[in-house]
Protein backbone atom coordinates (compact mmCIF):
# COMPACT_ATOMS: atom_id res chain seq x y z
CA UNK A 1 0.00 0.00 0.00
CA UNK A 2 1.31 3.45 -0.91
CA UNK A 3 2.06 6.06 1.73
CA UNK A 4 2.47 9.82 1.62
CA UNK A 5 5.83 11.47 2.28
CA UNK A 6 5.59 15.21 2.86
CA UNK A 7 7.69 18.35 3.15
CA UNK A 8 6.28 21.00 5.49
CA UNK A 9 7.33 24.58 6.17
CA UNK A 10 6.39 26.91 9.00
CA UNK A 11 6.73 30.70 9.05
CA UNK A 12 7.49 30.50 12.75
CA UNK A 13 10.61 28.48 11.89
CA UNK A 14 12.12 30.22 8.84
CA UNK A 15 14.83 28.24 7.11
CA UNK A 16 13.59 24.92 8.52
CA UNK A 17 11.56 22.16 6.88
CA UNK A 18 9.98 18.99 8.24
CA UNK A 19 10.22 15.75 6.25
CA UNK A 20 7.82 13.05 7.39
CA UNK A 21 5.31 10.46 6.24
CA UNK A 22 1.76 9.35 6.93
CA UNK A 23 -0.50 6.53 5.80
CA UNK A 24 -3.58 8.48 6.77
CA UNK A 25 -5.20 11.81 5.93
CA UNK A 26 -2.53 14.42 5.18
CA UNK A 27 -4.63 17.43 6.23
CA UNK A 28 -5.41 15.73 9.54
CA UNK A 29 -1.71 15.05 10.07
CA UNK A 30 -0.88 18.72 9.49
CA UNK A 31 -3.56 19.79 11.96
CA UNK A 32 -2.22 17.27 14.47
CA UNK A 33 1.26 18.80 14.25
CA UNK A 34 -0.12 22.25 15.12
CA UNK A 35 0.43 21.95 18.86
CA UNK A 36 0.03 24.58 21.56
CA UNK A 37 3.81 25.10 21.52
CA UNK A 38 3.72 26.44 17.95
CA UNK A 39 2.50 29.95 17.15
CA UNK A 40 1.72 29.02 13.52
CA UNK A 41 0.59 25.82 11.81
CA UNK A 42 2.67 23.95 9.27
CA UNK A 43 2.03 24.54 5.59
CA UNK A 44 2.38 21.92 2.89
CA UNK A 45 5.24 22.61 0.48
CA UNK A 46 5.14 19.29 -1.35
CA UNK A 47 3.84 15.76 -0.81
CA UNK A 48 3.59 12.63 -2.91
CA UNK A 49 2.50 9.02 -2.73
CA UNK A 50 5.37 6.51 -2.78
CA UNK A 51 5.57 2.71 -2.80
CA UNK A 52 7.55 2.38 0.43
CA UNK A 53 7.05 5.36 2.71
CA UNK A 54 9.37 4.12 5.42
CA UNK A 55 12.23 3.56 2.97
CA UNK A 56 11.75 6.84 1.12
CA UNK A 57 11.51 8.86 4.34
CA UNK A 58 14.63 7.12 5.69
CA UNK A 59 16.57 7.79 2.48
CA UNK A 60 15.52 11.45 2.54
CA UNK A 61 16.68 11.78 6.15
CA UNK A 62 19.99 10.10 5.32
CA UNK A 63 20.55 12.25 2.23
CA UNK A 64 20.16 15.49 4.18
CA UNK A 65 21.55 14.30 7.50
CA UNK A 66 24.22 17.02 7.53
CA UNK A 67 21.40 19.59 7.49
CA UNK A 68 19.48 17.96 10.34
CA UNK A 69 18.80 20.20 13.34
CA UNK A 70 18.60 17.34 15.83
CA UNK A 71 19.25 13.62 15.39
CA UNK A 72 15.96 12.76 17.08
CA UNK A 73 13.79 15.18 15.07
CA UNK A 74 12.58 15.39 11.47
CA UNK A 75 13.64 19.04 11.00
CA UNK A 76 16.26 20.15 8.50
CA UNK A 77 17.83 23.55 7.83
CA UNK A 78 17.40 23.22 4.10
CA UNK A 79 15.74 24.93 1.16
CA UNK A 80 12.44 23.08 0.58
CA UNK A 81 13.09 23.12 -3.17
CA UNK A 82 16.10 20.84 -2.69
CA UNK A 83 14.09 18.35 -0.66
CA UNK A 84 11.28 18.42 -3.23
CA UNK A 85 13.71 17.70 -6.06
CA UNK A 86 14.92 14.58 -4.24
CA UNK A 87 11.50 13.39 -3.09
CA UNK A 88 9.89 13.79 -6.51
CA UNK A 89 12.20 11.06 -7.86
CA UNK A 90 10.21 8.50 -5.84
CA UNK A 91 6.77 9.99 -6.49
CA UNK A 92 3.89 7.90 -7.81
CA UNK A 93 1.72 11.02 -7.84
CA UNK A 94 1.70 14.41 -6.17
CA UNK A 95 -0.65 14.90 -3.22
CA UNK A 96 -2.31 18.29 -2.74
CA UNK A 97 -4.72 19.77 -0.21
CA UNK A 98 -8.01 21.49 -0.79
CA UNK A 99 -7.77 25.20 -0.05
CA UNK A 100 -8.18 25.75 3.68
CA UNK A 101 -7.86 22.04 4.50
CA UNK A 102 -5.19 22.79 7.10
CA UNK A 103 -7.65 24.77 9.19
CA UNK A 104 -10.60 23.50 11.15
CA UNK A 105 -12.46 26.81 11.49
CA UNK A 106 -12.49 30.26 9.94
CA UNK A 107 -11.59 31.70 13.37
CA UNK A 108 -8.38 29.66 13.45
CA UNK A 109 -7.54 30.78 9.93
CA UNK A 110 -7.99 34.44 10.88
CA UNK A 111 -5.73 33.99 13.91
CA UNK A 112 -3.11 32.30 11.77
CA UNK A 113 -3.12 35.07 9.17
CA UNK A 114 -2.73 37.67 11.92
CA UNK A 115 0.16 35.72 13.44
CA UNK A 116 1.85 35.48 10.05
CA UNK A 117 1.73 39.25 9.71
CA UNK A 118 3.34 39.61 13.13
CA UNK A 119 6.02 37.06 12.29
CA UNK A 120 7.03 38.61 8.96
CA UNK A 121 10.74 39.36 8.81
CA UNK A 122 11.97 42.95 8.94
CA UNK A 123 15.55 44.16 8.74
CA UNK A 124 14.89 46.33 11.78
CA UNK A 125 14.48 43.10 13.83
CA UNK A 126 18.21 42.47 13.54
CA UNK A 127 19.49 46.05 13.43
CA UNK A 128 20.39 46.20 9.73
CA UNK A 129 20.39 49.79 8.52
CA UNK A 130 19.70 51.20 5.03
CA UNK A 131 22.81 51.12 2.86
CA UNK A 132 24.08 47.82 4.24
CA UNK A 133 25.57 45.35 1.78
CA UNK A 134 24.17 41.83 1.88
CA UNK A 135 25.85 38.84 0.25
CA UNK A 136 24.22 35.74 -1.20
CA UNK A 137 25.07 32.75 1.01
CA UNK A 138 25.72 30.35 -1.86
CA UNK A 139 27.69 32.88 -3.92
CA UNK A 140 29.07 35.81 -1.85
CA UNK A 141 30.18 37.73 -4.94
CA UNK A 142 26.47 38.41 -5.57
CA UNK A 143 25.30 41.33 -3.44
CA UNK A 144 22.38 43.64 -2.82
CA UNK A 145 22.01 46.84 -0.77
CA UNK A 146 19.28 47.50 1.79
CA UNK A 147 17.14 50.56 1.12
CA UNK A 148 14.99 50.64 4.28
CA UNK A 149 14.48 48.78 7.56
CA UNK A 150 11.60 46.55 6.35
CA UNK A 151 12.68 44.07 3.69
CA UNK A 152 13.48 46.20 0.65
CA UNK A 153 16.81 46.02 -1.16
CA UNK A 154 18.34 47.31 -4.36
CA UNK A 155 19.36 44.46 -6.65
CA UNK A 156 20.58 44.86 -10.21
CA UNK A 157 19.43 48.46 -10.26
CA UNK A 158 15.88 47.80 -9.04
CA UNK A 159 14.22 48.02 -5.63
CA UNK A 160 12.57 44.76 -4.63
CA UNK A 161 12.09 42.46 -1.63
CA UNK A 162 14.73 40.29 0.01
CA UNK A 163 13.05 37.11 -1.22
CA UNK A 164 12.49 38.34 -4.78
CA UNK A 165 16.11 39.47 -5.04
CA UNK A 166 17.27 36.10 -3.70
CA UNK A 167 15.06 34.24 -6.17
CA UNK A 168 16.49 36.26 -9.06
CA UNK A 169 19.99 35.53 -7.82
CA UNK A 170 19.60 31.76 -7.38
CA UNK A 171 17.72 31.49 -10.68
CA UNK A 172 20.64 33.26 -12.34
CA UNK A 173 22.90 30.60 -10.90
CA UNK A 174 20.88 27.91 -12.64
CA UNK A 175 18.62 26.75 -9.78
CA UNK A 176 15.02 26.27 -10.91
CA UNK A 177 13.37 26.96 -7.57
CA UNK A 178 9.82 28.36 -7.43
CA UNK A 179 10.51 30.38 -4.28
CA UNK A 180 13.19 31.06 -1.69
CA UNK A 181 13.43 32.64 1.76
CA UNK A 182 15.28 35.95 1.49
CA UNK A 183 16.38 36.05 5.16
CA UNK A 184 17.87 32.57 4.72
CA UNK A 185 19.65 33.26 1.43
CA UNK A 186 21.19 36.67 2.27
CA UNK A 187 24.01 37.19 4.76
CA UNK A 188 25.70 40.10 6.50
CA UNK A 189 29.12 39.88 8.14
CA UNK A 190 29.22 36.20 7.20
CA UNK A 191 25.95 35.25 8.95
CA UNK A 192 22.54 34.51 7.47
CA UNK A 193 19.90 37.11 8.36
CA UNK A 194 17.64 34.34 9.59
CA UNK A 195 20.33 32.99 11.92
CA UNK A 196 20.85 36.46 13.39
CA UNK A 197 17.12 36.83 14.00
CA UNK A 198 16.97 33.41 15.65
CA UNK A 199 19.89 34.22 17.94
CA UNK A 200 18.27 37.48 18.99
CA UNK A 201 14.90 35.81 19.67
CA UNK A 202 16.47 32.95 21.61
CA UNK A 203 18.46 35.43 23.67
CA UNK A 204 15.25 37.27 24.52
CA UNK A 205 13.53 34.16 25.89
Amino acid sequence: MSETVYILINEAMPGLIKIGRTNGDLAARIRQLFSTSLPLPFELFYACEVNDGDLVESRMHDAFDDHRVSKSREFFRLAPERAKAALSLAALREVTLDEGAEFETSEVKEEVEAAKRRARFKLSMIGVQPGSVLKLAMEPTITCVTVDTTNKVEFRGEVTSLSDAALQAVTGLGHEWPSVSGPWEWTINGKRLDDIRREIEEGAD
